[in-house]
Order: C-alpha cells, then sequence, then structure tokens
C-alpha cells in the first residue's frame, strides 16, 4: 500500500495539474507551478527530482479519479450493458460542452512527448489507457459479452478516437457519435446479434 504524498507534495500536484491541464506542459514552467503552489522552486525540487517526474506524477494523479468517474456513470446507467457503455459516452460529450474542457490530459501530454516514448509521463498515460481498458474488460465480462478483451479495445479506440477529432472541431457529437458505434459494437457481442 502506498503512502499518502505529504501535504507540501500534494500542493505542488494541485497546481501542476492546474496548470498542465489548462496551457500545456510545455508552456508551463516549474517557476509557475511553484508561484501557483505558493512555494519557492527549490521546495519544488526538494519534492520532485524533473520537471520530467512532476508531470508523470500529475497524470498518476489523475489515473484514479477519471477512472472512477467513468466506473460511475457505467453503473448508475439502468438497463443492459451497450446502454451502460453509451452512457460513459454521453457523459464524456455532456463534461467537453464546458467552457475549461481542453480534452483528454493523457492523449495532448502524450502528443507533445511524442518524440520522447520513454518518458515517464508517456507512461503514466499508457498505465490508465490500460487500466482503462483492463477494468471495461471486466465489466463486458461480467455482463456475458463475447469477445470481452477485444471489444474493450475496440471501446477504447472510439473513445480515444473521439477525444482527438474533438481537439479539432471542438464539438461534443463527435463523442456521442463515437458512443452509438461503441454501442452497436457490445450489441452486436450480446447474443442479440451476430457479426457476419
Amino acid at each position: 500500500m502506498s503512502e499518502a504524498p505529504s501535504p507540501t507534495r500534494k500542493r505542488i500536484v494541485d497546481a501542476a495539474t492546474k496548470l498542465f491541464y489548462a496551457e500545456g506542459i510545455g508552456r508551463v514552467s516549474v517557476d509557475a507551478v511553484a508561484e501557483k503552489a505558493g512555494l519557492t522552486k527549490r521546495t519544488l525540487y526538494y519534492h520532485f527530482k524533473s520537471k520530467d517526474d512532476l508531470i508523470a506524477a500529475y497524470l498518476d494523479g489523475r489515473d484514479q479519479p477519471n477512472l472512477k468517474q467513468m466506473a460511475g456513470w457505467f453503473e448508475m446507467t439502468e438497463g443492459d450493458v451497450e446502454r451502460k457503455v453509451e452512457a460513459i459516452f454521453t457523459n464524456l460529450a455532456r463534461v467537453a460542452k464546458h467552457p475549461k474542457w481542453r480534452g483528454c490530459g493523457f492523449l495532448r501530454t502524450a502528443a507533445e512527448l511524442a518524440s520522447m516514448p520513454g518518458h515517464p509521463a508517456v507512461k503514466a498515460g499508457a498505465r490508465h489507457k490500460q487500466n482503462f481498458e483492463t477494468w471495461l474488460a471486466g465489466e463486458l465480462t461480467g455482463h456475458g459479452v463475447d469477445e470481452p478483451q477485444t471489444l474493450a479495445r475496440e471501446i477504447v479506440l472510439l473513445m480515444d478516437g473521439a477525444f482527438s477529432i474533438m481537439l479539432i472541431h471542438r464539438n461534443p457529437d463527435y463523442v456521442e457519435a463515437a458512443g452509438h458505434a461503441a454501442a452497436t459494437l457490445v450489441r452486436a457481442r450480446s447474443g442479440s446479434a451476430t457479426i457476419r
């Protein structure tokens, strides 16, 4: 079991999260994070050996809250599993209408670090995406869906494709359309239809 972060470390990560998500990791300096946290840069470097480690901590800190939110949308939706899966997308589309929404922080960070595949933040993003896919495959298994691992991966592709196109068009209709496609895939593997 991991220890809870110190209050100072949490303050730094909270400040970094606000700045990195709003502006991107490349545009935010360590000085800006320290100022937002109300600390000196020296104190920040006492808790993080580099900006790279701070970026990874920002994404690691978003993993469980994001997964919990999507799991909550899934669980609170009544009806069959295809409706539950589509509800994740419907709720993402609703959230995407908020003026402060800037897309998927994991994908945006990975795009900024595209030439650095071994970066700790890219690894944190990969862990998050794998955690979501594993969780979803487990839910699909529990609902008796055929080929749950394959289906979970297809749904992740739809979700991340919708996130990517949203960065260009800023239109939540793309997330809704991806949700309809995801529901269709689930229905096809739920025994109510067959793939030919």
